[in-house]
């Protein structure tokens, strides 16, 4: 009888061991605990990548108004350097060629008659008569080379568009007869000039010791005399 009762006792004892294991179990596993756990570590790495990715944009747009601001005031600073050197390079501006220029004859009866000679730039060209005085000969020999008489001269003349500057040949400035016949008159900007001029006279034109005034905006200054 008592070993009926002892091993009943025993048996009671396995029974609540196990009852308080298992709720022991249950306790530190429930299904409570298991979804309370998960949901905060969820929300924990949410926020944190929230606020990477927050930190990312604003990072990022600093960065393009940074770069936006740096390019458009690096472009700001080539623009006024470009503009100061090209003011600078402006300045007087080329100076005239004869090949600049369309040079016109006229016979004037005034002082005895002389040749009105009229420059204008060729369409499209500005440039500036940086030399007082023309290249005027008759023929290629000394004698034919037309000297200066220092009349007008403006220094230098801007011809450009409509612009016109006007200069004075005398063929003859001696009273005696003799001198040389010509058909042609020889015009450049400078002695050096490559391309000189050869206008055509309207008829043969006797010379002997002629002369030529400087350029000059006002025709008036340019009828050639000796004084």
């Amino acid at each position: 009888m008592r070993t009926r009762l002892a091993n009943r006792s025993a048996r009671l004892l396995l029974a609540a061991a196990a009852a308080t294991a298992l709720a022991a179990t249950t306790t530190a596993c429930g299904p409570e605990d298991n979804g309370a756990s998960a949901p905060a570590a969820s929300a924990s790495t949410s926020t944190d990548a929230s606020a990477d990715a927050s930190d990312g944009a604003e990072s990022g747009t600093g960065g393009t108004d940074s770069g936006s601001k740096d390019s458009g005031s690096e472009a700001g600073a080539g623009a006024d350097k470009g503009g100061d050197k090209g003011a600078g390079e402006g300045g007087v501006g080329q100076s005239c060629g004869t090949n600049d220029l369309d040079l016109t004859l006229t016979p004037k009866s005034q002082a005895g008659g002389y040749y009105q000679v009229t420059a204008k730039a060729k369409s499209g060209i500005t440039c500036y008569l940086d030399v007082n005085t023309p290249s005027v000969s008759f023929g290629s020999k000394p004698e034919g080379v037309a000297s200066p008489v220092g009349q007008g001269g403006e220094d230098p003349i801007k011809l450009s568009g409509s612009a016109v500057a006007y200069t004075g040949i005398s063929p003859k400035t001696t009273k005696e007869d003799g001198g040389v016949e010509f058909e042609n008159v020889i015009v450049s900007v400078t002695d050096e000039d490559p391309n000189p001029a050869e206008l055509a006279l309207p008829e043969p034109a006797v010379v002997e010791k002629p002369i030529v005034t400087n350029w000059s905006t006002n025709p008036g200054e340019t009828v050639p005399v000796i004084v």
